[in-house]
């Protein structure tokens, strides 16, 4: 991706996300780093869906982000991601019922807290995803007004990332 998309998303400038993988030979400025949020991507599927005027959407994908590792000559963990993206009928408790029922097919029990710690969602409509044993899941809600702004958007769009691995890694699929 563009480093400029961390700037679209309103990534705060000290967040570790912005350390990204540097490519050595990139084909142009918009491919030069290796992502560490998946968020960019879907909000651009978004908001061509609202350009062509569809008028109720819900889109997700399933994609790896890469995260560096301290040492440069090291190669990045590769993780996998699952973003919703949604305008249109979806509101934040229909986008709550998609991650739960996520959630319950991989047999992942998990409660839901107050976020208000990233600049790319609406500060009191986003939650994190918190799983019985401790860990951060996933984050869902509604998209900032200025970062829906900054992809020609200015409908409400609900987004939600999920850690695709580490659901998987707590993942109860037994049935009784």
């Amino acid at each position: 991706i563009s480093p400029t998309y961390y700037d679209k998303i309103r990534m705060d400038a000290n967040d570790p996300l912005r350390r990204s993988v540097v490519i050595s030979n990139p084909l142009g400025e918009d491919t030069s780093v290796m992502r560490t949020t998946a968020l960019p991507s879907m909000m651009e599927v978004v908001a061509r869906n609202n350009n062509f005027n569809n008028e109720d959407v819900i889109l997700y994908e399933i994609a790896k982000i890469y995260l560096p590792k301290e040492s440069n000559n090291e190669l990045p963990e590769e993780k996998n991601v699952l973003t919703v993206g949604a305008y249109g009928s979806t509101d934040f408790y229909a986008l709550k019922g998609i991650c739960e029922n996520i959630l319950g097919l991989a047999g992942v029990k998990a409660t839901y807290r107050a976020y208000s710690e990233s600049a790319a969602y609406h500060p009191g409509r986003c939650a994190e995803i918190v799983a019985e044993n401790g860990d951060v899941i996933g984050i869902f809600g509604q998209a900032h007004p200025l970062m829906a702004e900054n992809y020609g958007m200015s409908i409400p769009v609900m987004i939600a990332e999920l850690d695709f691995d580490g659901i998987f890694a707590i993942a109860n699929t037994k049935k009784a």
